[in-house]
């Protein structure tokens, strides 16, 4: 069976258009399910610019359906598996508002962090912080804990099996699961994606200590900036959200 949106059986008077070529302004016809057209006057290739491809970011048969994406909306593509992942995250948490406020946190200030550090893959960033406390609740269930190696034993098979669901590229399946399966106990010679989801989980875990248990001391939290933090971003973000400074 077809998905709907490409059967043509569902295709409406509106399914089949004329839009210009970008390089020389001629009428170049497209079909709603053409991914990219190239045009008879100027022989430009170009994106069909009316394609909605917000099903291909997490339907797992995008590929047999609309054929492989172009490369211009890859980045695209991957951009709404983030989004959807921070969608399953909260489905799986449920009522665990708790784990779903920490995991949002943790994903708005890796995002901070990854715009301001070079080097770092946004999806595989966003994806990590989403899913790096995933396996708490299997934590609590298996072993009555929610130490950290314990998460990390559980983390990476749930995050896996959301992101095969997702449609997500195997290669980001794996980095995103190695991060998951030792995010707080960090190895030598780390990617940047992992410093990156580091940094944001320290930002996010020192401001639930300090919900919990009060504002922390200005020069232990200058130490702890100084030192514990892998990015020159990551301090920075970490200055901002707590108003230190090193001569504060």
């Amino acid at each position: 069976m077809k998905c709907p949106g490409q059967d043509s059986r569902y295709w409406k008077t509106d399914s089949i258009y004329e839009t210009k070529c970008p390089e020389c302004g001629h009428a170049v016809e497209f079909f709603k399910d053409d991914t990219m057209r190239r045009c008879g006057h100027c022989g430009h290739k170009f994106v069909n610019p009316k394609m909605d491809f917000g099903c291909a970011a997490y339907c797992k048969f995008a590929d047999q359906c609309i054929g492989n994406l172009p490369p211009e909306l890859v980045a695209e593509r991957e951009s709404l598996i983030k989004d959807r992942i921070a969608i399953e995250m909260k489905k799986y948490f449920k009522q665990d508002f708790k784990r779903i406020g920490h995991a949002t946190r943790v994903a708005r200030h890796a995002e901070a962090i990854a715009k301001q550090e070079d080097g770092g893959d946004m999806a595989i960033i966003m994806a990590a912080a989403y899913l790096h406390d995933i396996g708490i609740h299997e934590a609590e269930r298996k072993y009555n804990s929610t130490a950290a190696k314990y998460q990390e034993i559980e983390g990476p098979p749930i995050a896996k099996s959301i992101m095969e669901e997702l449609g997500a590229r195997p290669d980001m399946i794996d980095e995103v699961c190695d991060i998951i399966g030792h995010h707080h106990h960090p190895e030598k010679n780390e990617s940047k994606n992992f410093m990156i989801l580091y940094d944001a989980d320290l930002i996010a875990n020192i401001e639930d200590n300090a919900n919990e248990k009060g504002a922390p001391d200005p020069a232990h939290l200058r130490k702890i900036i100084k030192n514990k933090f892998f990015t020159d971003a990551g301090r920075k973000r970490a200055e901002k959200v707590f108003s230190v400074s090193d001569d504060t």
